[in-house]
Order: structure tokens, then sequence, then C-alpha cells
């Protein structure tokens, strides 16, 4: 049971997110070249704008507002769902290689595959899914051990190098490609939003209105999965097969986040210790949390990543990067 002071809590925390990713969304839209004063957004909203404040508002900042919050959440709740399967704070979809996976598959597929452009854009998710499905496959194979179960050190140190090979495999594949091509994946690599348009938007969508439920819905599995091996089996759960399911699921989010986003990390990392660091571990009480601040971090970082320099855009990837880096290190000596 929980308290209801502790709901509250959480209710507010909710209330306050939601607010900073408004804050945000309106400093995205506000900022940058191409823009719309703050004063004027919310009639541009309801039709009573002018031509370029409409154009500017519906066809280039809201499709990549959209994009990079839906996708930000995307990756907190597999990085929630990674570090409670695995029982490991530092497990996140790019940093043991679930990212990269997706990304290989992703490269191969724009590289050799002859599609029109737009079935590319909603078959970037699937496979996306795939490459990033056989590549947790693999590292979970290498990290379990028949006599002890799955090793979350292992696995965060086999994702890592799953994470390089393939990023060496990408640059191979990119070193005999057309130069149009090569930009493109670059750019995929170092975590540039690519897919700003409103149909990588309806791409999205479908996946995240299945999964984030089901993954909030498997929320007491999870608390439960955070337990020893022991334990969980001794009050009836099927480890292995909640596990797995949890694990596909996550590898889902990912893929399809970072298929329309490019190569992200560290935002699965912090969104959720930062959540339970605010509500604790309940896993009902801090999802939600996480996903908001996934969102929020990942539009905050493409908003200062678009208006820090004056030379050009920084992609969001690399902002994410700079915080999440020392973060990782952080975690890394304490634990």
């Amino acid at each position: 049971m929980i308290q209801s002071a502790v709901l509250r809590k959480q209710r507010l925390l909710l209330i306050v997110f939601s607010l900073l990713t408004v804050g945000t969304a309106v400093a995205a839209i506000a900022l940058g070249p191409a823009s719309v004063d703050p004063a004027r957004i919310f009639p541009a909203l309801f039709g009573n704008g002018t031509f370029k404040e409409e154009f500017v508002l519906f066809s280039v900042r809201l499709p990549r507002i959209a994009i990079t919050f839906l996708a930000g959440a995307a990756l907190a709740l597999s990085g929630s769902i990674l570090q409670g399967i695995t029982r490991n704070d530092l497990a996140d979809p790019g940093i043991i290689g679930i990212n990269a996976g997706a990304g290989a598959s992703i490269a191969v597929f724009f590289l050799f595959v002859p599609v029109e452009a737009g079935a590319f854009v909603y078959l970037m998710p699937i496979v996306g899914f795939v490459g990033a499905f056989v590549t947790a496959f693999l590292i979970y194979l290498f990290a379990y051990d028949k006599k002890t179960g799955m090793q979350p050190i292992r696995l965060v140190l086999t994702g890592v190098g799953f994470s390089l090979a393939l990023s060496g495999v990408m640059i191979v594949l990119t070193s005999t490609a057309d130069r149009d091509k090569v930009d493109f994946i670059s750019k995929w690599l170092a975590g540039n939003i690519w897919g700003s348009d409103w149909p990588f938007v309806i791409a999205l969508l479908p996946w995240l209105m299945i999964l984030v439920p089901f993954a909030l819905y498997k929320a007491s599995r999870l608390n439960v999965l955070g337990l020893s091996e022991s334990v969980a089996i001794g009050i009836g759960v099927s480890v292995e097969r909640e596990r797995i399911i949890l694990l596909i699921t996550a590898v889902a989010l990912a893929a399809s986040a970072v298929s329309v986003t490019g190569g992200i990390a560290f935002v699965g990392l912090m969104a959720p210790h930062i959540a339970k660091s605010l509500i604790g571990p309940r896993s009902q009480l801090y999802l939600p949390i996480a996903i908001l601040l996934g969102g929020w971090l990942l539009l905050l970082s493409d908003t200062i990543g678009r208006n820090v320099s004056s030379l050009g855009i920084i992609p969001a990837g690399l902002v994410v990067s700079l915080i999440g880096a020392p973060y990782f290190i952080y975690l890394l000596l304490r634990k």
C-alpha cells in the first residue's frame, strides 16, 4: 500500500516536470533563426497567426518538439527497465550497446536496401528493433551464467564491447558509401535529431502507445526482479520469463526512439536515477516521473544545442553526453 503523502509528492513532481516541459517547449519555439514570439504562440496554435507564424509552428517547431520529447521519454523508460531487470545502476540502452545494434542495422538498411522515402520512415523503427534485439540477445547470452544467472557487471562490460565493435562496423560501412549517405550516418552517430517532421511522429507514436502502458502495467514485476534471484523465485515469479519480456520491451522502446533521433546515450541512465532520488525506488512511483524527466532532458538538450552556438546546431546527443558522461563516471566511482 502506497502512502497518500508519497502519492501527493508524486503528483506534485509530475506537475513540476510537466510545467518544465511546457516552458522548455515555449523556449524551443521562441528561440532560433525560425522562431515565433512567445506572445503569438497561443494565437497561432488556434489559427489566428500569420502564415509565417503558423508555418514555423506547425511545420518546423512542433514536430521536432514532439519527436524529441517522445524519444527522450522512451529512452528513459528503456533505461529504467534495464536497470531493474539487471539490478545494475549503470545500465542504459546507449551504454550497453542496444542503441549501437539498432544503428548498425539502420546503417546497413539505409546503405544497401533500396526503398522509397515514404516507406523508409515507417520501416526504420522495425529495422532498428531487429538489430537491437539481436544485439541484446547476444549480450544477454554472453552475460548469463548457468550457475548464478545474469551477471550485471558482465552485462555492462559485454555491452560496452559490443557498442565499440558495432561503432567500428558502422565506420567501415560508411568509408565506402556515397557522401550523402555518409553525412546521414554521421549525423545519426552524433545524436542529431534528424527525424523532425510529422511522419516521424506518426511512425514513433504507435510503438509508445503500446509499450509505455505495458511497461507501467509490469511495474510490480519490475519491483520483484529488483530483489535477489532466490527471493523472486520464492514468491512465485518466473524470473527468466519476466526478464526476457521486459528486456524485449526495453529494446523496442530504445530502438523506436533512436531510429528517429540518432545515437543518444545517457538519457536512460540519468532520468531513472534522478527520479528514484526524488520519489524512491518503487517502480509504480518513479517510472512516470522518469518518463517525463527523460522527455524534458532531451528536449532541453536539443533546445540548447540549437541555440548555444552561432556556427551551427550542436547535436542533442553531444549535449546530453556532456552532462551524462561525468554523471556516469560519478556513478561508476560510487558503485
